[in-house]
């Protein structure tokens, strides 16, 4: 069977399973050969129309019920965000108005906790997906981008809510979050940026990077952010001004990220030049990238959030606290699965379960930060 074809799918099996009955059983009442039962079950062998006939009145059904034609995987035009493991490679996706955006299943930013089930595939041209989803599913599906791990939540929340309603949420920094949205790769992003002199860094940004739109920001979470280190902490390290010990391995995070701008800023007023810090240049991409390697002692602290290094066993050095907010265009408020978005973030359930993280602080959650 070609790729172009449609798929057949039986159900004979579960239908004889249900009687009771043996593979030979049903070889005889239907008067074949036990293996073509075994071809019929296993997909290899697409029985004539007699003996479909005959297994229809055995089982009391119809032939439709037995044999269900699946349409062939539908093609279109996708726009991919990140790069694709060669082809084939399984995608999540996402509609972002007119544009169909997908999200890669490989790599560190793509699985959060396990393997996931994939909406399609990419195509041998890398230039269009073949979708295993209906139409209907993807239109509840919407895409928010950020290193908040507590957006999983949320989307948990969304789905207890509305069974329906899908969000892939995808890691990335707070630039790289709204830079997405500006280009209509994603529909909310998360940033969480930090003020500098009673300046709002979250919405200057949204304001720059999303010029010529308009829309909401909201707040999402209040977090704890610093330095992730050893159970027990055994190299006593008490500031950023520690990572420069000799004996101190560290690792960083990306150009761009807010924790990479924070440690910057903090070394700066600590006098110490990046270039004494041993692992400066030595980069991951995300909290648990750098937990994950506390954890396997080949570093002894990176930047994180508490709830992280909690859950990794690990101690933790406080810096500061940041604020979380979400980021939404005007005319994307109108999607199905965003307007039950706006719903959660004013419930009480949310602010009371993202009060119970460690390094968590719910009072922010859905107040309007500003309009832009």
């Amino acid at each position: 069977m070609t790729a172009d074809e449609n798929v057949i799918l039986c159900n004979v099996k579960r239908y004889r399973v249900a009687r009771g009955w043996s593979q030979e059983e049903l070889a005889e009442k239907v008067r074949i050969r036990r293996q073509a039962i075994y071809d019929i079950e296993s997909g290899r062998y697409l029985p004539n129309t007699a003996i479909a006939l005959r297994l229809a009145r055995l089982f009391d059904c119809r032939v439709e019920d037995l044999f269900v034609e699946q349409q062939k995987p539908e093609l279109q035009p996708v726009q991919l965000v990140g790069d694709a493991a060669g082809p084939a490679a399984r995608l999540a996706l996402g509609r972002v108005r007119d544009r169909l955006v997908a999200l890669p299943l490989q790599g560190p930013e793509a699985m959060p906790s396990g393997l996931r089930s994939a909406d399609g595939c990419l195509d041998p041209d890398g230039k269009r997906a073949r979708i295993f989803i209906s139409r209907q599913r993807l239109d509840k599906t919407i895409v928010l981008m950020g290193c908040d791990p507590a957006f999983e939540i949320l989307g948990q929340h969304v789905a207890r809510v509305a069974p329906e309603a899908r969000i892939h949420c995808r890691f990335a920094s707070s630039r790289r979050a709204i830079d997405s949205l500006a280009q209509g790769l994603t529909h909310v992003a998360g940033t969480h940026l930090h003020n500098t002199d009673n300046v709002e860094a979250n919405v200057v940004m949204a304001e720059k990077r999303l010029k010529g739109q308009s829309g909401r920001i909201l707040g999402f979470s209040l977090l704890e952010e610093g330095l992730m280190v050893a159970k027990n902490n055994p190299l006593g390290i008490r500031s950023v001004a520690d990572l420069a010990q000799p004996m101190v391995r560290f690792v960083n995070r990306e150009s761009g990220a807010a924790l990479r701008v924070l440690l910057d800023d903090c070394l700066h007023r600590a006098g110490v030049d990046v270039q004494a810090v041993d692992g400066y240049r030595n980069e991951v991409a995300s909290h648990r990238a750098g937990a994950y390697r506390i954890a396997c002692d080949v570093a002894d602290a990176a930047l994180g959030l508490r709830a992280i290094a909690e859950a990794y066993g690990l101690d933790f050095v406080p810096i500061t606290g940041a604020r979380c907010d979400l980021v939404i265009p005007s005319d994307l408020e109108r999607h199905p699965t965003i307007k039950v978005l706006l719903d959660v973030l004013q419930s009480a359930a949310l602010r009371r379960e993202l009060d119970t993280l460690p390094g968590y602080d719910g009072a922010v959650t859905g107040k309007t930060i500003a309009d832009f």
